[in-house]
């Protein structure tokens, strides 16, 4: 068994341009769970979701924008997964499921990291706490908006703070972070100096991949 993740910064979902895009590119990858971030939505209604996703087999969870900022959208094709529980934070949206082939219980969570170098803690408290209630199999992925070493941000030499901080999550956590395919850094401004930087991973636990064991990023 496998299952197909796809975790994007859409950077808004208001225009409908940008939802049929989204959908488009839905249709093509085939994907069994989405996770859209920066979706600057309140709030999501079922016309949303059906003019994403396309089809009836769907579920979704969210995270409302605060205005027009932030917001986590989880989608998920229900032939694949059922929902056992949610939880939705701050920064996060998760998921318990149980796949539909063979009733493997295991979490995904979503997220969209804070810009704030001060509320960053608050991110690490919200998913060790998850991980601590939840105890199963788990997958977190999506735009932590940091990263942990200087080469992955374009001309960055040295060590931040937050940068030891989200490594110590992961090896608090146990968490694996395998190395990204297909170049180095997952955002840029596009810019004509751009900056960039791999903002986005998926990180999982051993028990996690024990199941998934073809993972890739």
């Amino acid at each position: 068994m496998n299952v197909k993740i796809i975790s994007w910064n859409v950077r808004g979902l208001n225009e409908q341009d940008k939802r049929l895009r989204v959908r488009n590119l839905i249709r093509s990858w085939r994907p069994d769970i989405v996770c859209l971030q920066e979706t600057k939505m309140e709030l999501i209604t079922k016309v949303v979701i059906r003019s994403l996703w396309g089809g009836q087999h769907v579920d979704w969870s969210y995270l409302g924008s605060c205005g027009a900022f932030g917001g986590v959208l989880l989608m998920w094709d229900t032939r694949v997964v059922d929902k056992v529980e949610e939880a939705v934070g701050r920064f996060s949206v998760s998921c318990k499921f149980k796949s539909v082939v063979d009733q493997f219980v295991w979490a995904f969570t979503g997220v969209y990291g804070p810009n704030l170098a001060g509320d960053r803690r608050f991110l690490w408290e919200e998913l060790s706490g998850l991980s601590s209630w939840w105890n199963v199999p788990w997958c977190v992925g999506g735009d932590f908006n940091v990263v942990r070493f200087p080469s992955e941000r374009a001309g960055a030499t040295a060590f931040t703070a937050a940068m030891p901080e989200f490594s110590e999550f992961i090896s608090e956590q146990g968490l694996i972070d395998i190395p990204l395919e297909g170049g180095t850094f997952t955002w840029s401004n596009s810019r004509e100096v751009a900056s960039k930087a791999r903002l986005d991973r998926f990180l999982f636990s051993p028990d996690w991949e024990d199941k998934f064991p073809t993972v890739c990023q």
